[in-house]
């Protein structure tokens, strides 16, 4: 982690050895690694395994959303203005019609591996939640990548066990990382003068109650369309101007 932080202090540098760049090739090593073992791994180790990563989803989940200073106000408006946002553009429905075109084209190719519940559950895992936001903003703002460098190697391995169960369709969610990730970093040097540490714990703890949501569709408890939830991370933001 040190050696590549060093390697950052060049442009050059921070650009190859950028986080989201990291996490890009990592979720790309590990569906590739899944490919691998998923005909050697029987069905129920593989649920044995969704399941015990759940488990952890939910620790992640749980650990994160206990940030001091946090005013449940701004959580509550956040979620309240951001579910009905998300609603209305449906993005849970847009990455899933992506998800489906992405299918398609590979059943148009003699495949039948599910591309469409792979690709939408491992871009919600690898894109939603503290790591991601809080990651990408030390990024950008100061150059910093242990973060997102540690976000990589926890999303290789999910994407080992990811892809061995849902296939393929777990690969394509690299793109949506290096997107968001990439972006968000952008992001955050645009908009650093008003990224104050309470707008970044409460925007922490927004992307954590997420993946508490996440985990407990991947246990089978709820079916909460998590993607529509998703502007409830922004707005904290501007909450935070105000309250």
């Amino acid at each position: 982690m040190e050696i590549l932080n060093q390697l950052t202090s060049s442009l050059f540098g921070r650009v190859i050895f950028s986080g989201a760049v990291v996490n890009f090739f990592l979720v790309i090593l590990g569906s590739g690694l899944g490919l691998l073992f998923k005909k050697g791994i029987p069905e129920k180790v593989k649920t044995c395994l969704m399941n015990g990563m759940a488990l952890c989803v939910l620790y992640i989940g749980i650990t994160g959303i206990f940030e001091e200073g946090i005013n449940i106000i701004v959580i509550i408006l956040s979620f309240a203005i951001g579910s009905v946002l998300g609603e209305l553009i449906d993005l849970d429905g847009l990455v899933k019609k992506l998800a489906q075109k992405i299918e398609t084209l590979f059943n148009r190719k003699g495949t039948n591996t599910k591309i469409a519940d792979g690709f939408v559950a491992a871009t919600l895992l690898f894109c939603v939640g503290a790591m991601t936001i809080v990651g990408s903003i030390d990024s950008g703002i100061s150059g910093d990548n242990s973060t997102l460098y540690s976000k990589s190697v926890i999303d290789c391995i999910s994407a080992i066990t990811f892809t061995a169960t849902f296939g393929i369709g777990v690969m394509f969610s690299s793109i949506p990382v290096l997107i968001i990730e990439g972006g968000l970093t952008l992001l955050a040097v645009a908009v650093a003068p008003v990224l104050t540490t309470a707008a970044v714990s409460h925007i922490s703890v927004s992307g954590s109650l997420l993946i508490i949501a996440l985990s407990l569709n991947m246990l089978g408890v709820t079916k909460i369309k998590v993607m529509n939830y998703v502007p409830a991370m922004l707005l904290p933001i501007i909450f935070c101007i105000f309250i």
